[in-house]
């Protein structure tokens, strides 16, 4: 790239840590990423969260994790030749994130490795620990970043033409949340379909991943993703959106039906989550959720379910996945 201010693989040696940010967290904020993103009351609504399994009026786990994604920019990674990163390997939400917190960063580089595929970048794996003012862990979280290595250019990723995969795409959302008790363990729940329109893919980025490739078309072209594309953050907060809407969906249904309705807790966190393909501004993603697994947990009256997440694009393809753990109240 020949900019020498810009910092490149070879500084990311294992063993090296950074240490930035200070990320005041108000209650507007909170309260405006759930109403876009997590409209859980949990998130919403003081008196509300009171009675909840968190004791409170939190930050939802996808806006902590969207923070974290902003204080890596304005930390290091604007002035770095980032290329992107394929995933996370884990995050745990480890303490409700509240009202009137600021959020800081401790960065260490576990592993460092140029990639075999493409031998112009690096791989450079860091644990990030998010804590608050008084030093206290609120989430880590694991994850890989591409990095370009000095002198070498790096070819950006060109938009491709795509074929549809056999299947049909479900558009359509149905009332299939189900009670603990009914859970169908394999069975794919299909949660609704979320629109990527330019002006919001922006916006996002503007607020939490101000990375060129997503907030400039000009740097978009030339980036890793050949043209403008929606923060990998943005895709996991629309999943978690719909996620929202289809519980509401079922627990409105089961209320019309004189029923008692599935009530729904906090996630402890998720892992192996894949970007496997950008989402460009324009796209529409349909989302789902598969239960692997359930099981009782020492927190009377709760179990825990453990998912398979998936996106899918207009044209058939996958664009995203990963595995997450949520309490469910037993019926």
């Amino acid at each position: 790239m020949g900019d020498e201010k810009l910092l490149y693989f070879e500084d990311f040696p294992p063993g090296s840590v950074l240490e930035f940010g200070a990320y005041p967290v108000t209650k507007d904020e909170i309260v405006a990423f759930a109403a876009a993103f997590d409209p859980q009351p949990v998130h919403l609504d003081e008196k509300a969260a009171q009675h909840s399994m968190l004791g409170g009026l939190s930050a939802s786990g996808w806006h902590t994790c969207a923070i974290l994604m902003r204080l890596n920019c304005d930390g290091y990674l604007n002035i770095t030749d980032g290329r992107g990163a394929p995933g996370i390997d884990e995050v745990k939400w480890l303490k409700p994130v509240r009202p009137g917190m600021t959020l800081g960063v401790r960065a260490e580089v576990l592993a460092a490795r140029v990639s075999q595929s493409r031998p112009s970048i690096g791989l450079v794996q860091f644990r990030f620990d998010v804590h608050d003012q008084d030093g206290v862990a609120v989430m880590t979280q694991t994850n890989f970043v591409m990095i370009g290595r000095r002198g070498q250019d790096s070819a950006p990723v060109l938009p491709a033409k795509v074929e549809a995969t056999s299947g049909t795409l479900t558009f359509d959302a149905p009332d299939q949340m189900p009670a603990y008790s009914q859970i169908e363990i394999g069975k794919r729940i299909v949660l609704g379909t979320r629109k990527f329109p330019e002006d919001e893919v922006l916006a996002f980025a503007q607020l939490f991943d101000p990375q060129p490739f997503h907030v400039d078309h000009a740097a978009a072209r030339s980036g890793p993703f050949g043209a403008l594309a929606a923060s990998g953050w943005h895709t996991a907060a629309n999943w978690m959106r719909t996620l929202v809407d289809s519980r509401k969906r079922c627990v409105d249904a089961a209320v019309a039906r004189g029923e008692k309705p599935p009530e729904f807790g906090p996630s402890p966190g998720f892992a192996n989550l894949r970007w496997l393909k950008p989402v460009y501004a324009g796209d529409a993603i349909t989302f789902d959720t598969t239960p692997l697994e359930k099981r009782v947990t020492s927190r009377p009256g709760w179990g825990l379910v453990r998912s398979k997440n998936a996106g899918v694009n207009q044209h058939g393809v996958r664009v995203f996945e990963f595995e997450s753990s949520a309490f469910w109240k037993m019926d």
